[in-house]
């Protein structure tokens, strides 16, 4: 089976990450990126979610979010983060005609978020991380071409 891994927004695959620089409309409002629609959703406060989307650039973005301690989280935050992920990932390739194509052009390939640093949304540094993100990425792909007829090339 093909494998595909992706970490930086940058590069052949770098539109699975979600710093790649892609506006989408979620939840009533736009986001320059998916990492800003779904890290703002993390903060208890809404003005810290409001700051941590205007951050600059996407992984400062994430930076922020990951920064933030224990009393700024909202409580429910591990119950609601991976189906807040698949639903904001979802919105990211059924908005852009380029991106769901792009992704739909990697066939039937395992999606693996390369990170050394994540064991959750990625591999982590031993490889055997959950792989959340890719995980994610393959079921929406399965779902797109679903939604559209889509026909693949299994070869």
């Amino acid at each position: 089976m093909t494998e595909i891994r992706f970490y930086r927004a940058s590069g052949e695959f770098g539109f699975l990450s979600n710093l790649y620089r892609s506006e989408l409309f979620f939840e009533g409002r736009f986001f320059p990126h998916s990492e800003a629609a779904y890290q703002f959703a993390k903060p208890k406060d809404p003005k810290v979610a409001e700051w941590i989307v205007t951050a600059p650039k996407p992984h400062l973005c994430a930076a922020i979010a990951h920064s933030l301690l224990a009393f700024d989280i909202r409580p429910e935050w591990n119950d609601i983060k991976v189906a807040r992920m698949r639903n904001v990932v979802h919105a990211k390739f059924i908005q852009s005609s380029t991106l769901k194509k792009k992704l739909l052009d990697t066939g039937d390939a395992v999606l693996i978020e390369d990170s050394k640093t994540d064991a959750f949304w990625g591999v982590g540094k031993k490889g055997d991380g959950k792989n959340m993100l890719g995980g994610i990425l393959m079921e929406v792909r399965e779902i797109i071409r679903k939604d559209t007829g889509a026909v693949h090339d299994a070869s």
